[in-house]
């Protein structure tokens, strides 16, 4: 299952990998019901992945995008540096535009530039050279982060919490470890009786094709329900909290996350439920003063007028498939994030640690 003999979280695995000289992934469009592994070797692939949701959640985006940034500039020839930048950028707009709501792909894309900036007066193979070694680096502080995200979480956690998720928010979702289901994964290490309730997610159904998977090769009770029957749950009291992960948050503290969490937020407020967003501060976006500002990429009609390669809607019929709404800070318990929990208010809080 692609587990990591080096880490002592036995619910990790690795879904996305550098190998040498290319990137390996785990198509997450054949689960569940087939493990399969794809060997990328170019830019071009590395957008389509992204794109076709191979890969998907906000880090391993991010992740993946880095290493995709190197593979689109490795066979740059020599040249100036003021050509090579040139390049450099039209890589970086490309790939940048696979998802436009996650951050990390964007903030991943700046981390890299900035750092050939920094190296301009080197070398091009050397400064090519330095983009895979800062690729890695991305990588190796995901795992870092999200296991922290993790043990700050627990805390949180009573120790039969009824846990509530939605979308896919674990290891297939970032470099290791995941966000909300890395908060799962700890308490059930931490030997905490929990039950999880997963969303389905619609349409795409990452929590009964992703979430669910995880879950149970990690042995941890759950049960899958769809996404109309949360708020009755929380309502008969079987809900103590919910947790989710996020693509973006405004400085505000607005999240965007997949369609289906604004609902499950004011659910959760009506009935007395903390919701808790679980995200690394590479996702909080200070540039954006709030929600309206975050820009919602819409899909295909087909992932809702289709289901399994079945015409399920009237043929031309109109569609409007947005894959993530606004959460509005109101509605946010607070943030687990690998410095601690962030409590209201959020933009002070935000700006104070972002200042240290």
């Amino acid at each position: 299952m692609g587990k990591n003999s080096d880490t002592d979280t036995d619910t990790a695995i690795q879904s996305i990998e550098w190998r040498e000289d290319h990137l390996r992934i785990l198509d997450q469009t054949y689960l569940p019901k087939r493990e399969v592994y794809s060997d990328i070797r170019d830019v071009g692939r590395v957008w389509e992945a992204i794109k076709k949701l191979r890969v998907r959640g906000a880090p391993a985006i991010g992740i993946a995008a880095a290493y995709g940034f190197y593979m689109g500039i490795k066979e740059l020839p020599e040249s100036t540096f003021d050509s090579f930048l040139v390049e450099v950028e039209r890589v970086a707009e490309y790939l940048e535009g696979a998802r436009p709501t996650a951050i990390n792909l964007k903030w991943a894309l700046n981390r890299i530039k900035t750092t050939i900036q920094a190296h301009k007066d080197k070398p091009i193979d050397e400064i090519k050279e330095i983009v895979l070694k800062t690729a890695k680096t991305i990588h190796d502080e995901d795992k870092r982060i999200c296991k922290k995200i993790g043990e700050n979480g627990v805390s949180l956690v009573k120790k039969d919490a009824k846990i509530l998720t939605h979308c896919n928010t674990g290891s297939l979702a970032t470099g290791q470890y995941g966000t909300a289901l890395s908060v799962i994964f700890h308490a059930h290490e931490e030997g905490k009786d929990l039950q999880v309730w997963v969303d389905e997610t619609r349409p795409l159904l990452q929590g009964s094709r992703l979430t669910a998977w995880e879950l149970m090769n990690a042995e941890i009770p759950m049960k899958l329900i769809t996404d109309s029957t949360a708020g009755s749950i929380m309502r008969q009291g079987k809900v103590d909290m919910v947790i989710v992960g996020t693509d973006r948050v405004a400085a505000n503290g607005d999240t965007a996350n997949k369609i289906g969490t604004y609902p499950l937020a004011v659910l959760a407020k009506e009935n007395d439920v903390p919701f808790y967003v679980a995200v690394p501060l590479s996702t909080i976006d200070m540039e954006l003063e709030n929600g309206d500002e975050i820009p919602i990429e819409e899909r295909d009609d087909e992932e809702i007028t289709t289901f399994n390669g079945s015409q399920v809607a009237p043929k031309k019929v109109e569609t409007y498939n947005p894959a993530f709404d606004i959460t509005p800070h109101k509605y946010i318990t607070g943030f687990i994030t690998e410095k601690g929990i962030i409590e209201p208010p959020f933009k002070e809080s935000f700006e104070k640690l972002f200042e240290d």
